[in-house]
């Protein structure tokens, strides 16, 4: 790790000396702003009679016969010759969550980062950034489902650190970098991550795959490993599939390794700009206890886009089923006894 951290740096200093070009007499630059705000309501139809028995355990729709803000997102991105920065700041419950590790004003920031590109073919990125791994996003007018699978759920949101992605040519590209643990920006004496993604994509851009790499000690000293494959692919202009696996192993210091996994594909059709629908399947697997469940778990989920010029809303219904009882049914209290349950939800997401 120490050798590869030494070397990207290395690297980014001979850039820095021997590219004394016009970028350093350049005065002007550009700014963009961008953001989204996005809230929903959510109905469980098991109608629980209490706030600990929602029947959600994915991220940030943990509600239920309420109307709930999701996030306030806005994002600066200046550019000036080969240099970037970009702040990206979000506010609310979703923001909160995406951000669990942090306190105070480090809980809104989602990404905060620098980036040096010496040229057409690499760039240089040092801060906070969203996670390559996985396929949905934080972002919820970027999704085309409201709810968040599992497997984002109990996958990284970001990483702190620094690293380099390289572009070989219009049809493959990698990036490699060294972080703290997943979702910490700060993480005094802890051992750093290696991170790592290939992509590669067809010449008529219709197909691109992702594969994406986390490994090394968590805050716990317990040593993670993940593998991550993302794959989209525009079949025609009203139909595109997108799909996710992955493959998580855990192991103690001192213990035995565990893992989890999981496999999820989108079906998206667009029959017209203002209205489209998607389905997920997500099969997740868990009977290791990784993530907390210890059995496996499949959730169905059907949503519609309806698109009203940057306002999309999402009316969905989702169907969480699961190997055993973890599901609370209106008249339980103290444990689960169902193995399925069913939820509405009305989300809304605009986007500037």
């Amino acid at each position: 790790m120490k050798k590869i951290s030494f070397f990207i740096l290395t690297v980014i200093g001979s850039q820095v000396v021997f590219s004394q070009n016009s970028d350093s007499a350049s005065k002007k630059g550009s700014l963009s702003l961008t953001g989204s705000v996005d809230a929903y309501y959510r109905y469980n139809f098991a109608n629980a009679k209490d706030s600990m028995h929602t029947n959600n355990y994915t991220s940030f729709t943990n509600s239920h016969n309420s109307f709930e803000l999701g996030m306030a997102s806005l994002k600066a991105d200046y550019t000036i010759g080969k240099v970037q920065a970009v702040a990206d700041l979000g506010y609310g419950k979703r923001a909160e969550e995406n951000s669990y590790n942090d306190k105070g004003t480090l809980a809104a920031i989602k990404q905060a980062y620098v980036s040096y590109a010496p040229s057409h073919h690499v760039k240089f990125t040092m801060g906070k950034w969203s996670t390559h791994v996985g396929y949905e996003v934080v972002n919820a007018c970027v999704n085309r489902n409201y709810s968040m699978d599992y497997m984002f759920s109990y996958g990284p949101f970001f990483h702190t650190g620094i690293k380099m992605d390289v572009t070989t040519s219009s049809n493959f590209g990698f990036m490699v970098g060294i972080a703290n643990p997943t979702d910490f920006s700060t993480a005094s004496f802890a051992k750093k991550n290696l991170i790592g993604q290939l992509h590669f994509v067809t010449t008529n851009s219709k197909l691109n795959a992702y594969l994406n790499y986390v490994g090394g000690k968590d805050m716990l000293d317990a040593t993670i490993n993940q593998f991550d494959l993302v794959v989209t692919e525009t079949v025609t202009d009203k139909f595109s599939i997108g799909y996710n696996g992955t493959i998580k192993s855990a192991k103690p210091d001192g213990g035995s390794s565990a893992s989890l996994w999981g496999s999820a594909l989108y079906l998206n059709y667009d029959p017209c700009s203002v209205f489209g629908l998607t389905a997920r399947g997500e099969y997740f697997g868990d009977e290791d206890g990784v993530a907390g469940f210890g059995t496996d778990i499949f959730d169905f989920t059907l949503s519609g886009n309806i698109h009203i010029a940057n306002l999309t809303i999402i009316p969905e219904f989702r169907i969480d089923s699961a190997k055993d009882p973890i599901f609370y049914e209106s008249t339980d209290k103290l444990y689960p006894t169902a193995k399925s349950t069913g939820s509405f939800i009305l989300g809304a997401a605009f986007h500037f």
